[in-house]
This record gives C-alpha cells, structure tokens and sequence, in this order.
C-alpha cells in the first residue's frame, strides 16, 4: 500500500475522533493528535523555561532585529495567527530551534556566525517552516522518542538524566529530531519566506557553508547541523532553487550586511566567563566568588542552571545545582525523593564554609545507586553538590566523588574574578587585502581559522577596501 494510501486509510479510521488535520503547508490530511491549543501550550511551557534558565541577551537593537525579521515573515505565513514568539538567547552555542506554536529561539553564538540580515532571515525562516509544516505535532503524534539509559532512568531522572546528553553518557532527555525530509521542506521554507520579505536568497547557501565549516573542525559542532542534512548538500540545492528563480526576481533584494554587521559591534563572544568558566579541572564562578574541581578525565559542563560532570565510564555523576532555602532544607529535599535511602548524615565545615552532608543508596530499574550529596551556604547563597554512582563502580569512583565535593570553596583570586569576556570589534578596512593579511593586520584572540569561519570568508579571499569584518578581542585566552 502506498505511503499516500496509507496516510489516507489511517486518517479515515481516525476522523470520527478528529485525530487527523490538514497540514497548512502541504494541504495534505495527516495524522495529529495534538490540538493547535495544546502545541501553542507547549510551546509556551518549553519557551518559558529556556527564557528563566539562559536569559534573552542583553541587547534591545539586537533583539528588536530577531523580532521584526521573525514577526514579518510570520504574518505572511501559512500560519499568521499563531502567538509567535522570538527570542534572541545569551547562550554561546551555535544554533536557532522553533517550539511548537510558535516560540522560536536564535542564540548570540548564531548571530555572530552570520553575516548579514539576509542570512539571519533564511534561519529564522527554517525555524518558522517546522513550525508552520507542522513538524514537531507530526513527530510528537508519531511518538517518535529516544529511550532514556543508564543512571538517568530512575527516580532521580529529573535532576540526573537531565544533561546526560550533554555529557554523552548515555543517559538521556525525551527528545525528538526531525527526518531529513522535514529539514529539507523547512530550507525551502525559509527560502520561499526570506524571498517573500524581500531579501537576497544567494544569501542562504552562506549558512550552511558555515555551517558545513564548523563541522569540518573549525569550531565547535553547532548544535543547528547536528540534526540536520549534510550542509554540503543543502549549499547546492540552496544554489539550485537560485537558480530556477525567474528573471529578474532578485532585482531588487537587500542584503544589509553593513547594518547587521555594526550590530555585532561589542557583542559577546564565545562563553561568557562572568557566567562560570572551567581552568582544566577547575570550575570558577567570578561573580559568585566559588570554585569546584572535578576529577581528572571527567567530562564536564557548565549549563544554565547546573554545573556537571560525567566519568569516562559513564558510571558516575557529579552535579552542582542551587539550593532551595538553608543547606539543611535543601539536602532534605533532595534526600526526600522517593526511593532514596539515607546513610550517614551530619554537618560539617567546607573550606570554613557551614555545611551538611549525607550519603545515601537507591535502587532503580536499572540497578542500585550510591551517592553523596552535600549542601553548602556562600555569600547568602545554598548550594546542593551531589555524586551519584552505579554499585558496580561506587568503590572505584567514591574517594574522587567525595574529595571533588568537599572541592567547594571561595574564589579569592583578584585575577580569576576580574576575566572578561571576549568581544565581537568591527573593523572597516583601509584598503584591500586578502584574508590572511586580515589576520595579520587585525590579530584575534580567537584561533585564526575561526576568525575566517565567523566572517565567512578564506585565507585567499578578496577583500574589498571599505569593507566591514569581525575579528575578537578580549576574553580569557587575551
């Protein structure tokens, strides 16, 4: 039975209990279980949490311009009255996601990646096409799910699968990832909807070159490419659909690569180390004069609203989380969830910090936990550091779990506090040059290969006298 056939057959069982709708994109019946009502509360839930864990960057003209680009191309979209939503993230990864209803997200990391409005129009507009093709309501109705691993699955999954991912330890969120179809149809939305506003479509196979670079081992992996087809195809059917417009269609496009570009000017870029940075195993929080080791060899993060580490084997966790009330509430509601078994337990000094500490065992689907968990007050704050292990490597991880714990003390160093982060400097050029003459009359305190990737550009490139490019400074490594 064909796949149309199939599509139409399951939609014919299920009509009577409304559980098909017509896709406002391809006007096709389809199956869908969720009620626009319930994607735009959704959406509304995820986009609130992201905006109270990582924060809107700090720019209202940086701001404004992800709005109005997004707000434009919404409105003359398959679906204008949906309560959109954009927002501009102060989060150093590279990546643009859409929640469903409407709530659509880019990070500063993105924006100083690109290079002109034309270029931040076709990501907005991508983001827009999984939303208005429907694509998270057709995964999500699919249950298309990953399975949760490891320590994660039990009843500390809310605090411990959580950043399993970002760790790679196999333990994991429930996520969905688009099909390469749906990736494609969203490029050649957010094409058709970036030509629409009036903007310069030859600017889209830029993106995905820059992307493509990234991956190549230029920079960090953007977050944007890891789910989606292989950005060396997407530069070519980007060049294609160009290709087949009709004459005359681009006549009269913009680009705005100047004004996009003085936008940039002073822009953060990379980590923010006012936010926490990590020195090899050291973690330093300048502004809340902390710091943490972690043992040697581990993988670490620091997320919005956690630091984490992850053993090599992938049998132990540390994690440093704010408390909730003194160090004594919060241990307690920490040990109170279900299924933990306290151990020993009693106060302590930390470094000349008061402290409470406990250890505690739980068992899980997947097998018995150890773990230690300790609560600490600094600077009016209460801090919760936990290490929790699988049994089968509790005696092999324990002593470097409790000694990173016990790591906790005030940040001192006039030096580690005062870092700064490093900036995106607009410079005009004086005369032409070529890319490696960029890099040597204008030096950064960012690896070289990133400064070509961040302006697009290679080291034989051209520059035209006059023109606006990137480069960084400041920062840690200045």
């Amino acid at each position: 039975m064909g796949t149309g056939l199939r599509r139409a057959a399951a939609c014919g069982l299920l009509l009577s209990t409304g559980a098909c709708a017509t896709n406002p994109v391809t006007g096709r019946r389809e199956l869908s279980l969720i009620s626009e009502s319930q994607e735009i509360q959704m959406g509304k839930q995820a986009s609130a949490g992201d905006l109270q864990r990582v924060g809107e960057y700090p720019s209202s003209e940086a701001q404004a311009l992800v709005k109005r680009i997004g707000t434009q191309i919404a409105a003359k979209s398959e679906r204008p009255n949906l309560p959109w939503e954009f927002h501009l993230l102060d989060d150093a990864a590279v990546n643009a996601f859409a929640y469903p209803g409407g709530f659509i997200f880019v990070t500063r990391g993105l924006m100083t990646h690109l290079n002109s409005e034309a270029e931040l129009a076709e990501v907005i507009g991508h983001e827009i096409g999984h939303v208005t093709a429907k694509h998270t309501v057709a995964a999500m109705s699919k249950q298309q799910v990953a399975q949760i691993g490891l320590v994660g699955a039990s009843i500390l999954s809310p605090t411990v699968a959580k950043y399993g991912d970002v760790l790679g330890s196999g333990a994991g969120l429930l996520f969905l990832k688009f099909g390469r179809d749906d990736e494609l149809q969203a490029d050649a939305l957010g094409f058709q909807y970036s030509l629409a506003q009036g903007f310069d479509v030859r600017e889209a196979a830029n993106v995905f070159t820059t992307l493509g670079r990234l991956g190549d081992g230029g920079g960090r992996v953007p977050e944007w490419q890891s789910t989606h087809p292989d950005p060396g195809n997407r530069v070519q059917r980007a060049e294609q659909r160009v290709a087949e417009l009709p004459a005359g269609a681009l006549s009269n496009t913009k680009v705005n690569r100047d004004t996009y570009m003085r936008l940039l000017n002073g822009m953060v870029f990379g980590e923010n180390p006012r936010q926490g940075y990590f020195r090899g195993t050291r973690f330093l929080h300048p502004d809340l004069r902390f710091e943490i080791t972690f043992p040697t060899g581990w993988k670490t993060a620091n997320m919005p609203d956690a630091v984490v580490a992850g053993s090599p084997d992938n049998g132990a966790q540390i994690q440093l989380v704010p408390g909730q009330g003194t160090p004594t509430q919060a241990l307690q509601g920490f040990l109170g969830q279900q299924g933990i078994v306290v151990g020993q337990s009693g106060q302590t000094t930390i470094n000349g910090l008061p402290a409470v500490i406990a250890s505690f065992t739980a068992q899980t689907e997947q097998g018995g936990l150890a773990g230690l968990a300790m609560s600490v007050s600094h600077q009016n704050t209460t801090y919760l550091i936990y290490g929790i292990m699988a049994q089968q490597v509790a005696s092999q991880r324990g002593a470097e779990v409790e000694a990173s714990i016990r790591s906790f003390k005030p940040l001192n160093d006039p030096a580690l506090i005062n870092v700064q982060p490093g900036r995106v400097e607009i410079v005009t050029l004086p005369s032409a040059m070529n890319g490696t003459q960029f890099l040597q009359r204008y030096p950064s305190t960012i690896p070289e290969a990133q400064v070509l990737i961040i302006n697009g550009i290679q080291a034989a490139s051209t520059l035209p006298r006059g023109a606006l490019m990137k480069r960084v400074v400041g920062g840690i490594g200045s």
